[in-house]
């Protein structure tokens, strides 16, 4: 502890010496040159406030010299060894000016390079604020995109990969509570943009499993989108300890069980024989930082190079219109059956409270009739409309809801029957609702 407390001491008075990685060599004795050396060496020795003082002299002083680009990007490299929330700010609008002003230089792609790392060193664990996850997928995606042959790019590829683990893992968890919970729809929804925008996450194949289970739980005409989970499953992680539950899902649907790719075979096997494993003591010192874990991050195969987009949950009504998407259950186009329009008639909510154009069809005015597709239909026969189901709702009956209900008509039950044994006793009908009474028989006719 002494020998830390010596060293810490040293660095901060500006004795020990951290060397600049990128000085410049050329040996000359010309003004500037003099200022950006004694600038480089304050740098070097933490003084950090004089080199720029002195870097924003030779900036204003020589205009035109050749060392005013490495003076600018001296200065946001003052800052980015500075630290703090505050000098990483400044770090970053400083690179990104330098960007502005030399686009064509090769320290442009270095000056993006430090902005990609300032968010990647300030990321998050995947339960809190997942701001700087993002920004630092923007910012390294843009490095990619900007200077995909940078000497950069390899080593920012694979921290673009870490960083989306991060941002898997926190869309991971918000659509595993939404299942715990019951909202199916909500957390299919969740699992649907994880799994499409995310395929190198570690736990992608405990995310298509839930998703295939959220669908099952959420009745029958989900089926397809659960057959559609579970087969990619199958087809795109065939080592996962899922697959073989997988495959007896699609075999209890009568569905066709797919062969494993095997790109996706050769990938995964890679990924399992190159995956490092924690130490206890890493482990246990993991609950006191604060960066998330990303040794589970995937080592090969190309990272998402767009945004996501979240789907819209199945819980949302959709126009005839807006059909249904492909794949493990992404629902495409918004919309719904609600239309606004001005009416001419201002009674028109008097005399129609409800007003949409296309009201659900009530399923008993459905005649019981083949559906289409169905080889009982003869040809060129149409198919009568279908009721339209209910929606999957995100607020499901707790278990204690569900009894509660079932013993409060128990109860009912139990009254209007002892009503309807104390009538027959006393040998008078029970008094029958108003909406069921029968009505009176018409009176005779008069004889002539």
């Amino acid at each position: 502890m002494a020998v830390a407390a010596v060293v810490g001491l040293l660095s901060s008075c500006g004795i020990r010496r951290h060397k600049y990685g990128d000085p410049i060599t050329k040996n000359t004795e010309q003004p500037d040159k003099v200022l950006f050396d004694r600038a480089i060496n304050d740098i070097e020795h933490s003084r950090y406030e004089i080199a720029r003082l002195t870097l924003q002299t030779l900036i204003n002083t020589y205009d035109s010299s050749e060392f005013l680009a490495k003076a600018k990007l001296a200065i946001a490299d003052s800052w980015f060894r500075e630290g703090g929330s505050h000098g990483l700010a400044q770090a970053e609008a400083e690179y990104k000016d330098f960007e502005l002003f030399y686009p064509n230089m090769a320290e442009a792609a270095e000056a993006q390079e430090r902005v990609c790392d300032i968010h990647y060193k300030q990321m998050d664990k995947a339960d809190r604020d997942p701001l700087h996850a993002i920004r630092a997928e923007d910012e390294c995606r843009q490095l990619l995109t900007q200077y995909p042959n940078s000497k950069f790019a390899p080593e920012t590829q694979q921290k673009l990969r870490e960083v989306q683990e991060a941002l898997a893992a926190h869309e991971y968890a918000a659509a595993a509570f939404y299942h715990h919970k019951g909202a199916m729809p909500a957390a299919a929804n969740r699992f649907t943009g994880l799994v499409d925008q995310y395929p190198l996450f570690s736990m992608s194949d405990e995310a298509l499993w839930m998703l295939g289970d959220s669908y099952d739980r959420m009745g029958d005409r989900f089926e397809d989108k659960s057959a559609a989970a579970y087969t990619r499953l199958v087809k795109d992680y065939p080592l996962s300890p899922r697959a073989d539950a997988a495959k007896k899902k699609l075999a209890a649907m009568k569905r066709p069980v797919p062969e494993a790719d095997p790109v996706a075979y050769a990938r995964m096997k890679y990924e399992l024989d190159n995956r490092t494993s924690q130490s206890r003591v890493t482990r246990a010192m993991d609950m006191f930082k604060r960066n998330p874990d990303t040794h589970l991050a995937a080592k090969s195969g190309s990272p998402t190079m767009t945004v996501l987009h979240p789907g819209i949950p199945v819980s949302v009504p959709q126009t005839a219109g807006a059909g249904a998407a492909s794949g493990a259950g992404v629902t495409g186009g918004a919309g719904s059956d609600v239309t606004a329009s001005v009416g001419g008639d201002t009674k028109e909510l008097d005399t129609r409270p409800d007003a949409r154009a296309n009201p659900p069809v009530p399923v008993a005015a459905v005649p019981p009739t083949a559906r289409p597709g169905d080889p009982t239909l003869k040809p060129g026969e149409a198919a009568a409309p279908t009721a339209q189901q209910p929606f999957a709702t995100n607020h499901p009956l707790s278990e204690k809801d569900r009894k509660r209900a079932m013993k409060i008509s128990q109860e009912k039950a139990k009254k209007q029957q002892k009503a309807a044994i104390k009538a027959a006793k006393s040998g008078s009908s029970p008094a029958l609702p108003a909406a069921t009474t029968p009505p009176a028989p018409p009176a005779p006719a008069p004889k002539p």
